[in-house]
């Protein structure tokens, strides 16, 4: 049997993250409809048995019993009704087995009691509080959270919840709705074979997912979780510079996108190194190696890499209380 899943905080990330798994699961419905006959539908349906007469099935993921590591109910939690009827409606507009998630307006507790997996998406300064209302740690005892909270340690998570709450930190980026997301999992002890399974299930579902110490989860919260900001900030400058030569603004971005896009997937497929990419386009006396010595001259890559490191050090004090937080600013300045 599936499990239930519940996304406390259902903001921009949880709607990421469930939408791809959403996603996910209505492509493997798909899958074994192809290659297993006819197979009902995502969030319950009917089934045609051989005599032509029709069986109810529950769920979609109650068809594969052994498959305790994916999910089957979905709980994403909000704090307004207003929020709850967006949440709703964006939903419904994508698929069969979106409709059936239960979207809760200011009703944490009933949903942690009734999920087995719970999402932590909320902001990092508002993790405490919502651990600490009445009778969430009672609900959270024996089950797996997974917190996604930069600055937010396993440390600190661990001291808010019960002795006999699992838990895990995971650093996905928004990617992940279109499930080309790159998710860092802290390292999970080995005797926990389930709770590996569930998590790997869940991320490398939205894309790529790389389990790593947590010491490294600032620097990933840089380069990963904030790296599309980055990336779009030179989508935006290539598409701009393109329009200033005469290129449509439309064709122009889908130019600069693919080639951001080509150039990625070349580096992520091949192993080969970036610098070894670039050589191999830079001809002497040409176009690119004008174009390169002009971003050098801009100091293009220190400053996108300075941006990695700053982004690094304000992901560190992300999750800490807000008097930490300034002293660290006066310090810094």
């Amino acid at each position: 049997m599936g499990y239930t899943l519940c996304v406390l905080g259902c903001g921009t990330m949880g709607i990421a993250i469930l939408s791809g798994v959403l996603a996910s699961l209505e492509s493997r419905a798909v899958q074994l409809q192809f290659s297993s006959g006819p197979r009902p539908k995502p969030g319950g349906a009917i089934t045609p048995t051989a005599s032509g007469a029709s069986t109810p099935m529950p769920t979609f993921m109650k068809l594969d019993h052994e498959e305790t590591s994916l999910p089957e109910r979905f709980i994403a939690c909000v704090n307004r009704a207003e929020s709850a009827r967006r949440l709703k409606a964006l939903f419904a507009a994508q698929g069969e087995l979106a409709q059936d998630v239960e979207v809760v307006a200011d009703d944490n507790l009933r949903a942690v009691q009734e999920a087995d997996v719970v999402l932590l998406c909320c902001k990092p300064q508002l993790a405490h509080s919502i651990l600490h209302k009445e009778g969430i740690c009672e609900a959270l005892e024996g089950k797996l959270l997974i917190s996604i909270l930069a600055g937010v340690t396993i440390s600190q998570l661990t001291d808010w919840v019960s002795p006999t709450t699992r838990v895990i930190r995971a650093m996905p980026n928004t990617p992940c709705k279109i499930r080309e997301g790159m998710t860092v999992v802290s390292t999970i002890p080995a005797d926990q074979t389930l709770d590996r399974e569930i998590v790997t299930s869940i991320f490398s579902s939205l894309g790529r997912c790389r389990i790593l110490e947590e010491k490294h989860f600032d620097a990933c919260t840089a380069l990963s979780g904030s790296g599309p900001a980055f990336a779009c900030i030179v989508l935006e400058a290539m598409a701009d510079g393109g329009v200033m030569m005469g290129l449509p603004r439309a064709e122009a971005l889908e130019l600069a996108a693919q080639s951001l896009q080509g150039a990625a997937r070349m580096a992520l497929q091949t192993g080969v190194h970036p610098a070894q990419i670039k050589d191999a386009v830079t001809t002497p006396g040409g176009c690119t190696i004008a174009g390169l010595l002009t971003l050098e001259d801009g100091r293009v890559r220190s400053t996108i890499a300075r941006a990695i490191q700053v982004a690094t050090e304000r992901a560190a004090v992300l999750g800490q209380p807000t008097e930490r937080r300034s002293v660290d600013s006066m310090t810094r300045n």
